[in-house]
This record gives structure tokens, C-alpha cells and sequence, in this order.
């Protein structure tokens, strides 16, 4: 049998205006360390948010769009990626949840996408035809409440969302109401149904979530309180437990900071979050008996608010981009350590808000 030959691939979301380009793809020559812009997609306004659907060569990212009557509305919209050049072309697109979308995130079965919207305080599942195209929002829910800080937690915020490895539930980081909330989903009928709420630390403000590799814990990347909880998952029930919280800055920092990003090593050894203010990327251990967290270092970013980060697949490099300093900057991964070191290079890049690497295949 012969083996499928795979290159690795950046989709690049950004803040653009829809005659600008706003989606990009990379090829990352890891030998050279080296980007090299193989597309530019423009008709988008907004598309800060892309997801990867590698096995079918998929790409899904949200935009901005406006209803006939003129109001704003979310928009969802699919691409293929051509095996040999990496190009993008357009499938389909639809409107979602009103007034708009913050993030986009696809199962791992590829039935159904999540859409989150910030401003509206709700999210939506979106279910996928068998060919990847977007076909309809299946399934809204509306959040209500608020949380301790009156500035920043006056009204819910649904900021991301995120399935658990067997697409069984969907969980939901609302930075407005200090919590994440689970729901079931229905695969069938493409519905959500309300589980359980997990707390966080009033005017923490969870934005982003990254499960462990083994799935038997969950962590939240709180942007209001500058910190990250760590959760026990059961995946029987779909409820959360707190474990811990600890911050995500040096405890001499006092500056103005906010977070970001979340992922953990595909080894569950580390986890990495950001920090945009300090503009770093903290590390920590993961203990493989609790999963509790054990500081280890902060890394600069080389730029100015690193808004999101990734790990490529092999998790030997990372890409964090860099919103204000309009540039993604590679990091080697020492393996062992899981420490951070700079290689130096850079690719320029419009304020880029979302990196994902992923694995294509060529045939």
C-alpha cells in the first residue's frame, strides 16, 4: 500500500474588509522554516475565525454578513482546498446567528459546526452535508444573564464553542457569565440540549477551552480574570468539575493584560496559553494523575497581541499570531521539555486573529 503523501498547510483568519483579502494559506516548510502564501481569499468581512476539515479537504470560517432588510447577521462559509496547489474554492455560504459570529468549530465526525455569537449572547449548531457543504442552522440557543464585572460581564458572551472527542456534547465558554455550559446534541434531529453549568472564579471571563488528550479533563483560558481553570470532564454526563485556577502571568506583571488563546500538547504533557498585554505565551505541565497545572516559563511572542496560537500536528513547532504587529512568528518546540524557542522567522500578515495548522492530503 502505498503511503499518502500529506503537506502542511496555515489557514490564516483576519480583521478585513470584504474587498480585502481575509482568509490566507500557508505551506510550512518545517525542514526550512520557512512560509511560503500559497492563497488570499477576499469577499469576507471579518472572517477572524477559520476550522479544518483536513481528512476532506474543508475549510470553514464565519463573516459578517447583512439580512434583506439590512440587519446584521452571522454568516458561515464553506471552501474545498485543491490537493495539489492548496488554493481555496468556494462551496457554499449561509447565514447563522444573529447579529453575528466570534468563533466557528467543526466535530471531529464532521456532521455539524458550532457557531458562537459574542454580541448576542448565543450560539448555533450548524449541520454538514456528506460532500462538506454548509446546509442549514439546525439549532440556537440564547443565554441569559450576566456576570460580576459590570464593564466587560453586563450581558452573556458566548465567545467559543467546542465538541468532546465523541460529539456527544458541545461546550460553551460564555466570557459574560463566568461559565461553561454543556449541552447534548442530538445527532439526529441536529438539536442542543442544556446539560450542566461549570463556574468559574466571578470575573474570570472564559473565552477559549482545550480538552486533554485522554478527555478526561477540560481547560478554560479565562480572558476577564487573566487565567486558566482546569476542569475534570465526565463523558458519561458531560459535566464539569473545578479543579484549580491559577493565572497566567508572572507575579510581577502589572500591566494591562487580556488572554486568548488555550491548547495542550498532543502528548497532554503541556498546556499553552496566551497572554495579549504582556504578549507571551505561558506554559505550564499537566500532571497525568490529576491534571492539575505546574507553572514553567513565559515566552515572548515577537509581536504586539498575540490573539491566537496553534501547535502543528507533530507539536514540534508552534505559530502564534500576532494581531497588532501584523505578523505569525514560529516557534520550535523542544519535545521533551516542551519549551518554546523563537527560529527567528516571520511571515507578514494583515491582522491575523486565527492560525490553524493542519496535515492535507495530496492525493
Amino acid at each position: 500500500m502505498s503511503q499518502i503523501k500529506e503537506r502542511l498547510l496555515l489557514f490564516v483568519g483576519s480583521y478585513a474588509e470584504a474587498a480585502d483579502p481575509g482568509v490566507y494559506v500557508y505551506e510550512l516548510d518545517v525542514e526550512a522554516e520557512q512560509f511560503r502564501r500559497l492563497d488570499a481569499v477576499s469577499g469576507m468581512k471579518n472572517p477572524t475565525f477559520v476550522c479544518v476539515n483536513a481528512e476532506n479537504r474543508k475549510v470553514y470560517a464565519i463573516s459578517e454578513g447583512k439580512t434583506e432588510g439590512g440587519e446584521r447577521t452571522g454568516e458561515a462559509i464553506a471552501f474545498s482546498v485543491a490537493s495539489e496547489t492548496g488554493t481555496l474554492s468556494e462551496l457554499n455560504r449561509i447565514r447563522t446567528i444573529q447579529p453575528s459570529t466570534s468563533h466557528i468549530q467543526k466535530d471531529d465526525a464532521g456532521k455539524f459546526v458550532a457557531v458562537s455569537g459574542y454580541h448576542g449572547g448565543n450560539v448555533g449548531l450548524v449541520k454538514l452535508a456528506a460532500d462538506g457543504r454548509l446546509l442549514e442552522l439546525s439549532d440556537e440557543q440564547q443565554h441569559e444573564g450576566h456576570g460580576a464585572d459590570p464593564v466587560r460581564q453586563d450581558r452573556p458572551h458566548p465567545h467559543s464553542a467546542r465538541f468532546s472527542p465523541d460529539g456527544r456534547f458541545m461546550l460553551v465558554a460564555d466570557l459574560g457569565l463566568d461559565l461553561v455550559r454543556t449541552y447534548a446534541v442530538d445527532q439526529e434531529a441536529g438539536t442542543l440540549k442544556p446539560v450542566s453549568d461549570a463556574q468559574t472564579p466571578p470575573g474570570s471571563g472564559p473565552r477559549h477551552l482545550a480538552f486533554h488528550p485522554d478527555g478526561k479533563y477540560v481547560y478554560s483560558i479565562n480572558e476577564v480574570g487573566n487565567s486558566i481553570t482546569a476542569y475534570k470532564f465526565d463523558a458519561e454526563s458531560g459535566e464539569l468539575t473545578p479543579l484549580e485556577t491559577l493565572s497566567t502571568l508572572p507575579e510581577n506583571y502589572e500591566g494591562e493584560n487580556t488572554t486568548a488563546e488555550i491548547a495542550v500538547s498532543n502528548d497532554g504533557r503541556y498546556l499553552y496559553g496566551s497572554n495579549r498585554g504582556h504578549d507571551s505565551i505561558v506554559q505550564f505541565s499537566i500532571d497525568p494523575e490529576s491534571g492539575k497545572l505546574s507553572l514553567v516559563e513565559h515566552v515572548s511572542t515577537e509581536g504586539g497581541h498575540p490573539r491566537h496560537f496553534a501547535l502543528t500536528p507533530a507539536g514540534d513547532y508552534l505559530v502564534a499570531a500576532n494581531r497588532d504587529s501584523d505578523n505569525l512568528v514560529l516557534f520550535k518546540v523542544d519535545r521533551e521539555s516542551g519549551r518554546l524557542q523563537c527560529t527567528g522567522r516571520t511571515e507578514t500578515v494583515p491582522k491575523p486573529v486565527c492560525v490553524q495548522p493542519v496535515l492535507i492530503p495530496l492525493a
